[in-house]
C-alpha cells in the first residue's frame, strides 16, 4: 500500500559523476532485489540502460500508482513470478530448441512454480522474501479452492476463451490473456497474505536460459548427486556451475528430493541469492557485453507492472546494506488429498497473514512497559525485560540464528548483547546468574517455554542463550539447515538430519538437497 512521497530537488552532476552515481543505483537495485530473485536482474539493465525502457514488455497488472510513492503500510511489496510459459514476454512461442535445451516439451504450463513476496521497509534497512510453495491449497478468486500455482493460469485460460473470437493478433491475444492471468493470481496471493502487492515481475522459462547464459551462469552445491527424468535433473555432487537448461531443471526438480516441492523452494532461494552474487562480483556491471546480453535477455523473458519506475525505486533503496536480505516460507499445514486426488498442503490464511506482518515487523508486537516490568521477578529486585542483556549462542547448523533470535526477542523489549557460535548441543537452555532466575524465565517464555540453568560462568545482569537442534521458537522462522528439517510454521516437523552430519558450503554457497 503507498502514498505519495515528495523528491528533493538535486544539484546537476558532471557526466562522470552521474555515471558513477547511476552505477552505484544499479548495484543497489541487484542488492536490495536480485539477490531476492532472479526477476529483478531486470533492475540492473533498467537502472543502467533506462533510454531503452520501452524495450521492456510492462502490463497493467496493479493498476495507476502515482511515482515517486512510499509504502504506507511500512515496506513496498513485490510479487516475483516464475512463470512455465512458452511464449516470451511478447507472446511470441519459444522456438523448438530451445524448448529441448529446457527439456520443457511443447505443452503449454503457465503454471506458476515459483511465486515470492519481497517485503521491502521503507527505510531500505533490509529485505525479507516469502515464498509461497506451489502446492499449497488455497481460495483462487471465482474458482474456488485450488493449487495457488494454478491461478495464473485460471485467469488466463478464462480471459483466452473470451479473445480468440477477437480481431486480435495471436501474440496480443497471449498477452491479453497473460495480463488477467496476473491479476487473478496478485488478487489470490492478496487475499491470502492481507498484504497488497505494489509491484509485479515476471520471467517465462526463457528467461532462466538467457539470463543465466549472459551473466556467465551461477554457483551453487548439492549434497549429493542428483538425476531424475521429469524435470531434466543430472548433477554431481558438491559445487558447480549452472546455466541455461541446466539452471532451469535445477530449480524445477522436485521428483526425488526428500521434502518434495519445499526443497524445490530452498533450491529457488538459494539459486536466486547465487545469481545476485555472481552480478556482483562477476563483472557484469562493468562488462559492457555482458550488460547488453543480460538487458537482450530481459527483453525477451521480463515482464513489469505498467507503473514501476525502478529508478526511484533504486533511490528508495540507498540505506540497503549487504546481506539485509532473508529468505522465509509461508507457514504450511498438514498434507492433504484434493478432491482431484491431488497431493497438496492446507493452509491456514490467518497464519499467513501474521507471517507476511512479521516479515517487517521482526516478530510479534513487543511488549508494552506494564507487560514488561509488572507483577514479582522472584528474587531479581524488580528488573524488567529491558534490564536483561541477552547473549545467544547458535549451536545448529542454521546459519544466522542467533541474530534471528536476538532479533526476535528486541522486538519484544530485551536488550541486545553479543550473538556467536557455540559448540553443538541437542538442546536449548537459558543460562542464568546467581538470584537471577526470573529474568531467565523472561526470556524462556519468550521463546516458548525453553529449559533455564543457574551457571557460576553467567555475568550478573546478562542471560545467555544456547540455541540446540531443537529451537523451533521465535526467530527460527523459514531458516533451513542441510537435511529435512522443518520450514517456517509447518505444522508437522519434517525429519532431522541424521545424527553427526554437518552442512557442506563451498565459498559461502549453501548446499541444499
Amino acid at each position: 500500500m503507498t502514498t505519495k512521497a515528495r523528491t528533493p530537488e538535486q544539484p546537476k552532476l558532471s557526466a562522470q559523476e552521474q555515471g558513477r552515481r547511476q552505477a552505484l543505483r544499479v548495484a543497489k537495485i541487484v542488492l536490495a532485489v536480485s539477490s531476492a530473485t532472479v526477476l529483478l536482474a531486470s533492475g540492473v539493465a533498467y537502472g543502467m540502460l533506462d533510454n531503452l525502457d520501452s524495450g521492456l514488455t510492462k502490463n497493467d497488472v496493479i493498476g495507476k500508482k502515482q511515482q515517486g510513492e512510499i509504502a504506507a503500510d511500512g515496506a513496498t511489496d513485490i510479487l516475483l513470478v516464475g512463470n512455465d510459459s512458452r511464449v516470451d514476454a511478447q507472446g511470441n512461442p519459444l522456438p523448438k530448441q530451445i524448448l529441448q535445451e529446457l527439456r520443457a516439451g511443447d505443452n503449454e504450463g503457465h503454471l506458476t512454480d515459483s511465486l515470492i513476496l519481497i517485503r521491502i521497509p521503507n527505510d531500505g534497512s533490509k529485505a525479507s522474501a516469502m515464498s509461497f510453495p506451489r502446492d499449497s491449497y488455497v481460495d483462487v478468486p471465482g474458482h474456488g479452492k485450488n493449487k495457488v500455482n494454478s491461478a495464473y493460469a485460471f485467469g488466463r485460460n478464462a480471459a483466452l476463451r473470451q479473445l480468440r473470437n477477437s480481431s486480435k493478433s495471436k501474440p496480443e491475444q497471449e498477452r491479453d490473456a497473460n495480463t488477467e492471468g496476473s491479476k487473478v493470481l496478485i488478487k489470490t496471493l492478496e487475499n491470502l497474505s492481507g498484504v497488497e502487492i505494489d509491484h509485479y515481475a515476471e520471467v517465462n522459462l526463457l528467461g532462466f536460459y538467457e539470463i543465466t547464459k549472459a551473466v556467465g551462469g551461477v554457483d551453487v552445491c548439492l549434497t549429493k548427486a542428483a538425476k531424475e527424468e521429469k524435470s531434466g535433473a543430472n548433477f554431481k555432487a558438491g559445487p558447480q556451475t549452472i546455466s541455461g537448461g541446466d539452471a532451469l531443471a535445477f530449480v524445477r526438480q522436485r521428483y526425488g528430493l526428500p521434502r518434495g516441492d519445499l526443497d524445490r523452494v530452498v533450491r529457488q532461494q538459494v539459486f536466486m541469492a547465487g545469481l545476485a552474487k555472481k552480478i556482483l562480483s562477476g563483472g557484469t556491471l562493468t562488462d559492457p557485453t555482458k550488460l547488453s546480453n543480460l538487458f537482450e535477455a530481459l527483453k525477451k523473458s521480463i515482464v513489469l507492472d505498467k507503473e514501476w519506475d525502478v529508478i526511484a525505486f533504486a533511490q528508495q533503496m540507498q540505506g540497503m546494506a549487504g546481506g539485509r536480505i532473508s529468505f522465509e516460507t509461508m507457514p504450511l499445514g498438514e498434507p492433504i488429498k484434493t478432491s482431484d486426488g491431488q497431493e497438496a498442503f492446507s493452509v491456514n490464511p490467518s497464519k499467513v497473514k501474521d507471517f507476511a506482518k512479521q516479515l517487517i515487523t521482526g516478530g510479534p508486537a513487543a511488549p508494552t512497559s506494564t507487560q514488561a516490568g509488572s507483577g514479582n521477578n522472584g528474587g531479581n529486585g524488580g528488573n524488567d525485560t529491558a534490564a536483561a542483556k541477552v547473549d545467544v549462542f547458535n549451536t545448529t547448523t542454521t546459519t544466522g540464528l542467533a541474530t534471528k533470535v536476538q532479533d526476535a526477542l528486541a522486538a519484544k523489549g530485551f536488550a541486545k548483547g553479543k550473538s556467536d557460535n557455540a559448540p553443538a548441543r541437542p538442546k536449548t537452555v537459558v543460562r542464568y546468574a546467581k538470584g537471577e532466575k526470573a529474568l531467565a524465565d523472561k526470556v524462556s517464555e519468550a521463546l516458548g517455554g525453553v529449559a533455564v540453568e543457574e551457571n557460576a560462568k553467567v555475568v550478573a545482569g546478562t542471560v545467555e542463550v544456547y540455541l540446540g537442534k531443537d529451537y523451533k521458537g521465535p526467530g527460527a522462522r523459514g531458516f533451513t539447515a542441510r537435511g529435512p528439517v522443518s520450514l517456517d510454521g509447518v505444522d508437522s516437523v519434517a525429519p532431522a538430519a541424521a545424527p553427526g552430519q554437518q552442512p557442506i558450503t563451498a565459498d559461502g554457497v549453501t548446499c541444499v538437497n
